[in-house]
């Protein structure tokens, strides 16, 4: 099984679309390494050989900031904001959005599922 910074390749899918299961790579920087390396991007993880997967393996490692680096990056970042006690830090330290998207309605995914406001209604 091919594996690249902490992360196994799903064996069956094509090599530039394997990429993207690591976090940091999308579909623009596969295909971008995989030209450097000088690698068929349409081939699968399967039919790569050592040689290559070593070269590819070394070129994402030395190029770009990946998986763990790079989430500590945006965690510090975040940290960053909220310990500021910015507009931006507020909103991720209350769950909300904080790209200035409207809460009236929407926002479900930051703020969670909805819970019920007052209580029953009264009898006549």
């Amino acid at each position: 099984m091919a594996r690249i910074v902490g992360v196994d390749l799903p064996e069956h899918k094509r090599l530039f679309v394997a990429l993207t299961a690591i976090y940091g790579i999308g579909r623009s920087r596969a295909m971008k390494a995989l030209e450097d390396c000088g690698i068929d991007s349409f081939k699968k993880v399967a039919d790569l050989s050592d040689v290559e997967l070593n070269l590819l393996r070394k070129h994402i490692e030395d190029t770009y900031r990946v998986e763990g680096e790079l989430r500590r990056e945006v965690m510090m970042n975040i940290k960053r904001l909220m310990d500021l006690g910015c507009y931006r830090g507020l909103r991720h330290r209350r769950g909300l959005p904080v790209r200035g998207q409207r809460t009236r309605t929407n926002s479900r995914t930051r703020k969670g599922p909805r819970r019920q406001i007052g209580g029953r209604k009264k009898k006549a």
